[in-house]
């Protein structure tokens, strides 16, 4: 079982150290292009606040509900499928620029999704290493821009 208490302890310290350094973080996502997730609780209705890394492609932006390989979706991609309006947060590329927009949770499937997945593998192994894990389709989302 996940301590979900340490988890979100944990997610909060990514938070600030995204916020204030412009959107990096060290530690095991250092250099790795993060943002923050922000969604509606798909029970409760409250805003859910996640970091988490993306591929941009193509002027897209994709997630990936890895979950670390578990046999489980991660929470914040049941809340998207239930609300599909979410906010961003992600840097600009100038500087220590940080932008906050509303976009649109759009999950992929066949091949298209399959190209996606594969190009974060090839880019970060270990969603490789996640995908093998699990008996589960990892889900790839796009963000697209409201």
């Amino acid at each position: 079982m996940v301590d979900t208490s340490s988890l979100r302890e944990r997610n909060a310290r990514i938070i600030d150290e995204f916020r204030a350094h412009g959107g990096r973080v060290g530690g095991p996502f250092e250099g790795a292009p993060m943002l923050i997730l922000h969604t509606q609780g798909a029970k409760s209705g409250h805003e859910r606040v996640t970091p988490m890394m993306f591929l941009e492609e193509g002027g897209r932006r994709y997630v990936f509900a890895s979950k670390a390989g578990a046999d489980t979706h991660p929470d914040w991609y049941h809340n998207l499928v239930t609300h599909p309006s979410v906010t961003v947060e992600a840097p600009t590329g100038a500087g220590d620029e940080i932008e906050s927009y509303a976009a649109t949770a759009v999950p992929l499937a066949g091949e298209e999704r399959d190209r996606i997945y594969a190009e974060q593998a090839r880019r970060y192994p270990g969603f490789g290493e996640y995908q093998a894990k699990t008996s589960r389709v990892i889900p790839v989302v796009e963000l697209r821009r409201a």
